[in-house]
C-alpha cells in the first residue's frame, strides 16, 4: 500500500480524522480495532491499521499462551533442581518473557506513531494479512 501525499487531509466516515482514527484503532486491544474495522466504511487508511490491530492481539494471545506455558514448565523444572541450574533456568524463563514483552510494546508504540503520521506500517507477516483482508 502507498502512503498518501504529504499534507492531505482526509477523514473517515467516523467523523474522525483518518490519522486519529486509525491510531484509536490501537488503543483499546483488538476492540478498538474491530469497532473502527466494523463502522468504517471509507477510509482504507483506517480499516488496515483496524484489522493489523485484531490480528497483532490475536497474535499477542496466541503467543503469549504458548510462551506462559513454556515459561511455566521451566519454572517446574527449576523448582525441582535445587542448584545453579535451576536458578539458570528460572532466571532464563523471566528474562524470555521479558524479551517478548519488550518487543510487543515496540511494535504496538511503533503502530501508534505511525497511524498517526497516516502511513501504512506493516508488521512482519500480520500486515500483509490486515492489507488483504481491509482491501475486501
Amino acid at each position: 500500500m502507498q502512503n498518501p501525499p504529504p499534507g492531505q487531509t482526509g477523514k473517515s466516515s467516523t467523523g474522525l480524522d483518518e490519522n486519529i482514527a486509525a491510531l484509536l484503532s490501537y488503543v483499546f486491544g483488538w476492540v478498538s480495532g474491530l469497532i473502527f474495522f466494523l463502522i468504517e466504511k471509507d477510509s482504507k487508511l483506517v480499516r488496515f491499521h483496524a484489522m493489523q490491530s485484531i490480528l497483532f492481539n490475536a497474535f499477542i494471545a496466541v503467543v503469549g499462551i504458548g510462551l506462559w506455558i513454556v515459561v511455566f514448565i521451566l519454572a517446574l523444572i527449576a523448582s525441582q533442581l535445587a542448584d545453579v541450574l535451576g536458578t539458570i533456568l528460572g532466571l532464563l524463563g523471566t528474562l524470555i518473557y521479558l524479551a517478548f514483552s519488550l518487543l510487543l510494546l515496540i511494535a504496538w508504540v511503533m503502530c501508534l506513531i505511525r497511524a498517526y503520521q497516516k502511513q501504512y506500517f506493516k508488521l512482519p507477516i500480520i500486515g500483509n494479512l490486515a492489507e488483504k483482508f481491509a482491501s475486501k
